[in-house]
């Protein structure tokens, strides 16, 4: 559907290709962004519970759980009514094997997600909190003419996958404190445990994360989305997510409560 395609480059390739890659932005009301940093999952670089082969296999995107597969990031949200998928192509640098661009249909909202290769799960959470920390902005030129912010710009930053920090640990990253401060989600294993410090020193704010094992899959990220843009303060988003989460995973309302929470 379109790749990369660097601001420096005649603008009649970006405009034939789709989008420019990064450039300094600020966010803004309207439309509002979110960027999704996806971890693909990885049985041979990562400490997770080993899945089948082909869902496990952090090179190939197409199907991977947090990404390919019926739940992951890129199929699920394809499949939405909600969401119109814009782009599909290259990340804009090694790490990134793919990168997609939504549109949703009923607001506007569009949600950037990077698949990371399973291996360099460290550049994830690290670009990640980059974002969260306010630096790393970028602008995608639309083939439609309209250039949204992303990275570090965006109005709402997420992180899916494997908790990274249960593995290995990274300097902290700095951000500067705002007075409307970015808000996060993370959808990793028991995240608020091992992300606060981190998340603190980025100075953004936790819309929702975990306090325990959980399985980071699309529909929690879809559901807590659907509130977030409609406007609902972080206890109802805490609960959409857990109803979702119940929904798919069978564990009880009382249990997906539990595992989920907003704020520190």
């Amino acid at each position: 559907m379109g790749s990369l395609v660097n601001r420096a480059l005649p603008s009649l390739a970006a405009m034939l290709l789709g989008f420019g890659a990064s450039s300094p932005v600020c966010a803004h009301a309207s439309p509002r962004v979110v960027h999704v940093f996806v971890a693909l999952a990885d049985n041979q670089h990562q400490g997770i519970v080993p899945v089948p082969a082909k869902l496990g296999d952090g090179e190939v995107p197409s199907a991977n759980l947090y990404w390919g597969a019926a739940f992951g990031v890129r199929t699920f949200f394809r499949s939405s009514a909600d969401w119109a998928l814009l782009f599909v192509g290259r990340g804009p640098k090694p790490e990134i094997l793919e990168r997609c661009v939504f549109k949703n249909r009923n607001a506007d909202v569009y949600l950037v997600a990077d698949a990371y290769e399973g291996s360099k799960i460290r550049a994830a959470v690290s670009d990640f909190l980059l974002a969260a920390a306010g630096q790393n902005p970028q602008s995608l030129a639309l083939k439609s003419g309209e250039t949204i912010p992303a990275g570090g710009a965006s109005d709402l930053i997420a992180y899916v996958g494997h908790d990274a920090f249960m593995d290995f640990q990274i300097s902290p990253i700095a951000g500067r404190q705002a007075q409307n401060p970015r808000s996060v989600i993370i959808l990793a294993c028991a995240s608020k445990q091992y992300f606060t410090s981190y998340l603190r020193a980025t100075g953004a704010q936790p819309l929702l994360w975990t306090t325990g094992l959980m399985a980071p899959e699309a529909y929690t990220l879809k559901a807590a989305l659907e509130g977030w843009m409609a406007h609902e303060d972080p206890t109802a988003i805490q609960n959409r997510a857990a109803r979702a989460y119940d929904k798919y995973q069978h564990c009880g309302l009382p249990a997906a409560q539990r595992l989920f929470t907003t704020g520190w």
